[in-house]
């Protein structure tokens, strides 16, 4: 175990070169590839001030925390629906914030949650600010700005769910590794294999469906079975290679 950051990657030959901050270069005839994704934010100061105080960007993480207790889902793609869908099943009432009039999530999505009895959708209006109280930290609500007329109101609420997407951490590999067209790192189907030999992806990074640390660690395994396995093959035919020449 190496703690270190890196921040340089070259894969176009083997050994891999890594490069990290303190200066260490690293080799590797094999590399898997876990820098998972982050959760885009709103970039308000107020967001930022009740982090993990009432503002999240996971429902299955933290959703249980608001059983019985009123929430606000900010988004209108399939992320935004598939929280507020989840939420509705503990908190006590869910709304949803968007700013168009109407979703980017699938239709089979949307037909759910148009069902849901405690569910209401604010169409054409924005986070303007996150309200809450400093002793103890906490939301107590946001305040809406309508993206047609400018006008600003507020709602009271105990939780804030921000789920306008996910950003996948592969700018070390940008022009190097196959990227699918949201950024996350493409493999072979039901496997972790990338399109560069010896190197394999897992977790959030390639994952833009499920994005669980359960599925994460799945994804783990089988890497470093592929990694395994693919070097082991890598010996086996040196071995031949040198038999051959013999």
């Amino acid at each position: 175990m190496v703690s270190d950051h890196i921040v340089e990657a070259d894969l176009s030959r083997r050994p891999f070169t890594l490069k990290g901050d303190s200066g260490q270069v690293y080799t590797a005839d094999t590399l898997v590839i876990a820098t998972g994704a982050k959760a885009k934010w709103l970039g308000l100061p107020s967001e930022e001030k009740f982090k993990g105080y009432g503002v999240s960007a996971c429902a299955t993480c933290d959703g249980f925390f608001y059983r019985g207790k009123d929430v606000v889902v900010i988004g209108g793609g399939n992320s935004a629906v598939e929280e507020a869908l989840y939420l509705s099943q503990l908190a006590s009432h869910v709304t949803i914030v968007h700013r168009r009039d109407s979703f980017r999530a699938e239709k089979i999505l949307q037909e759910r949650l148009f069902k849901a009895a405690n569910v209401e959708v604010i169409w054409n209006h924005a986070i303007d600010e996150i309200l809450g109280t400093d002793e103890p930290l906490g939301v107590t609500g946001v305040r809406l700005k309508s993206t047609v007329s400018g006008e600003t109101r507020e709602i009271a609420t105990h939780g804030v769910f921000v789920a306008i997407g996910h950003q996948p951490a592969t700018e070390l590999f940008h022009e190097q590794v196959q990227l699918k067209e949201n950024g996350y790192i493409a493999t072979a189907p039901n496997s972790t294999v990338t399109n560069i030999p010896g190197v394999f992806a897992a977790g959030d990074v390639t994952d833009d469906i499920w994005r669980q640390a359960v599925t994460a660690a799945g994804m783990g395994c089988m890497a470093a079975l592929e990694a395994d396995r693919w070097l082991t093959l890598q010996v086996d035919d040196q071995a031949e290679a040198r038999a051959a020449a013999e």
